[in-house]
């Protein structure tokens, strides 16, 4: 059986192995999602890179701390944003990422676009997005696209369940504004 054809619990247990052709098929099955979180939260494509590369080493190095194999990508993601948010801490830079660059796509749901705005474009939401203050396209982002709930970014983002509720609320309120047309 080839690699390819291995589910991602096997895949993992012979990267436990230290199997380097295994490692580099996880690498592939998973770098383009991790680099277009990291993108999403760092706003630099390099530094993403970077962040997506580092995160894939200290995955593998630290493969003993996993408990379930199942779990890999997710345990991976989160790394990813945690190396992110660092990062975005460290630097108060805002730098645009062209559209092109990602590869998710922003769909409506609990109330971010309302029905007079649904006809908006993905592509026109998405750059608004990005010119929300940090924590405000960071909160959206980690919820929305990425999925968690707000324990999670809770979490992610060391906040309590009060403040990234407002932050949330906050964020959509500024998204609608910014989306309305003049």
């Amino acid at each position: 059986m080839s690699l390819s054809e291995l589910n991602t619990e096997q895949l993992i247990a012979k990267c436990r192995e230290q199997d380097q052709n295994a490692q580099l098929e996880t690498y592939n099955r998973y770098y383009k999602a991790m680099y277009n979180t990291a993108l999403r939260i760092i706003k630099d494509t390099v530094k993403a890179e970077d962040i997506m590369q580092e995160a894939f080493l200290t995955a593998f190095t630290k493969l003993a701390m996993l408990e379930n194999n199942a779990m890999f990508g997710a345990w991976l993601k989160r790394i990813v944003i945690n190396a992110s948010l660092t990062e975005s801490r460290k630097r108060d830079i805002h730098r645009e990422v062209a559209i092109e660059t990602i590869e998710y796509t922003l769909t409506e749901g609990n109330g971010i676009i309302e029905e007079d705005l649904a006809a908006i474009k993905v592509n026109t939401v998405i750059n608004t997005l990005k010119q929300l203050k940090d924590s405000y396209s960071t909160a959206l982002s980690l919820h929305y696209i990425e999925g968690y709930d707000y324990e999670e970014i809770c979490q992610i983002m060391d906040i309590s369940y009060s403040n990234c509720r407002t932050l949330i609320s906050r964020a959509k309120e500024s998204l609608r504004k910014k989306l309305q047309p003049v």
